[in-house]
């Protein structure tokens, strides 16, 4: 039996942690649980901390509520119902990922992503390939898999590896979750979240899921930039060049259909776009303010999550009715059913998520501990940016072992957020380190369910040359795929910290009507 290598032995290790880890919904409840019985231990100590009202500028004396007193459970079993109700992650999921999924079902994403990475030229296949794997993440897990798929179908038309094409389209789609020109239903998860620790921290800020935009569409560019120069300089030459085999690449080639559809798709664009001129552009439009402005508080900036739902419907049903896979109104009531049932998962999860940021918020457990660190920080006298990349190695660190997003940010949101927020930091930059952590380390986690569609297609292109060559190609495992991500992994992690360094110290703005400092 051959032996493992350390590199195996740590993958297995990480694996297994990771598997005895309880879903979402159980770990948020246990925390839930846990929640209320320190708050009982702690409220015996008399633990206290005292806090600034940036409104009033008088303090306020903090101290642990007991949660297990009958008062407190009556409150909260009564009040259960609104507080799940009234989470605000939840209204904002719910309409993203319904409008999405009608778009993504009619199979808009798929469509265009195919029709631009095909038509590329071969001299620059590997940069638009990388750009157009990092804007497929808006597919979630379904651009996971095509990118990773269409990247050994590229790759083997042009001559080169496989299993580097499957490689660098699982770590740009997957690696660079973070960056995007469109706003997905993570981006409206992870700002409501936040949105919620820090009113409950007493901060009346609005953090809109367009809070990290600005700093998100130009990551596009660095990464593909980044990617690129590393895939050509450095990890070409550890792949031979191959025969060149182009037939399974006639399938993937969009037809006259799919063409009329993005036609329609486009159409659609420009009659949303012609809506929002007229109602933004004149001086006194129904989307500016009093003032005739748009910063810092108007209608449109309120208005972002209902806007986003227009926009992603009118592309989809109109991508749809021109590719002929809408005939009929109740063909978009179906399609809407169906991002409804993908937020399913989601909703559940919510019901202890949502009691256990109640237990947080009512308890004032995390709140003094965000007001003894902050000072902390404040009399060590330590700047946002060190704090900044802390946020993102410690979410680097925990995501090969937690891979979901928003069961990190659930946890770590508590702490961080109201911390920043006390030191003059808008919330929402530590929302930003934290998903850059996240995304970069995405790919060396085992636990990705795109592990073993990898390991599938790698054997799959393995029996053809084999079968095409007569030689015994060596089997692809864990470790195969940690040595390719790894150096990708940290590709990302060093160019998304280096591009949030150079953004802070030129104070550029990291989202849409988001100050920096508060």
């Amino acid at each position: 039996m051959k032996k493992e290598s350390k590199t195996e032995k740590f993958i297995r290790v990480v694996e297994r942690i990771g598997n005895k880890l309880p879903d979402p919904f159980m770990l948020f409840g246990i925390f839930a649980v846990c929640t209320a019985i320190i708050s009982a231990i702690l409220s015996k100590i008399n633990i206290e901390g005292v806090m600034l009202d940036r409104i009033t500028g008088l303090q306020t004396v903090v101290r642990i509520e007991n949660l297990l007193t009958f008062n407190k459970m009556r409150e909260i079993l009564s009040n259960f119902p609104d507080v799940y109700i009234n989470f605000p992650s939840l209204k904002i999921v719910l309409m993203m990922m319904i409008a999405i999924g009608v778009a993504e079902e009619v199979g808009f994403f798929e469509v265009i992503m195919r029709k631009y990475l095909l038509k590329a030229p071969k001299g620059l296949i590997t940069l638009v390939f990388v750009f157009v794997c990092i804007v497929s993440n808006i597919m979630s897990d379904a651009g996971v898999i095509l990118t990773l798929t269409l990247g050994g179908v590229v790759f083997s038309s042009i001559g080169r590896s496989p299993h580097l094409g499957i490689i660098l389209g699982y770590a740009a789609c997957n690696g660079g979750f973070c960056a995007n020109f469109l706003v997905s239903s993570l981006d409206a998860l992870l700002s409501g979240i936040t949105e919620q620790v820090v009113k409950d921290a007493g901060f009346d800020l609005s953090i809109s899921p367009l809070s990290n935009y600005y700093f998100m569409a130009v990551a596009i560019f660095t990464l593909t930039i980044s990617l690129t120069i590393f895939t050509e300089k450095f990890i070409m030459k550890l792949f031979p060049e191959e025969e060149i085999d182009a037939t399974k690449l006639e399938k993937y080639r969009v037809n006259d259909i799919e063409n009329r559809g993005l036609k329609f798709s486009f159409y659609g664009l420009m009659i949303f776009v012609a809506g929002m001129l007229v109602l933004s552009v004149p001086k006194n439009s129904f989307f500016r303010n009093e003032m005739g402005e748009f910063l810092p508080k108007s209608p449109l900036l309120s208005s972002v999550v209902s806007l986003l739902f227009i926009f992603f419907l009118v592309i989809g049903i109109s991508y749809g009715i021109g590719a002929k896979k809408i005939k009929k109104g109740k063909d978009v009531y179906t399609l809407l059913q169906v991002g409804v049932r993908k937020c399913a998962p989601l909703l559940v999860t919510f019901l202890t998520c949502a009691l256990f940021m109640e237990f947080l918020n009512k308890s004032n457990v995390l709140k003094i501990l965000a007001i003894k660190m902050a000072d902390l920080i404040k009399s060590a006298n330590v700047g946002p940016l060190p704090l900044l990349i802390l946020v993102i190695i410690l979410t680097a660190l925990m995501n090969p072992f937690m891979t979901s997003a928003s069961t990190k940010w659930v946890l770590l949101a508590p702490i961080v957020a109201p911390v920043f927020a006390m030191i003059g930091i808008n919330p929402a930059y530590a929302q930003l380190a934290y998903r850059l952590g996240d995304s970069a380390t995405n790919i060396i986690s085992p636990l990705h369910p795109a592990i073993t569609v990898i390991l599938g297609l790698m054997l799959e292109y393995n029996l053809e040359k084999e079968k095409r060559t007569g030689i015994k190609q060596p089997e692809a495992g864990f470790g195969t795929i940690f040595a390719l991500t790894l150096p990708y992994s940290t590709v990302i992690l060093i160019t998304l910290t280096l591009q949030l360094v150079v953004w802070y110290f030129l104070g550029l703005p990291i989202g849409i009507g988001m100050e920096n400092f508060i």
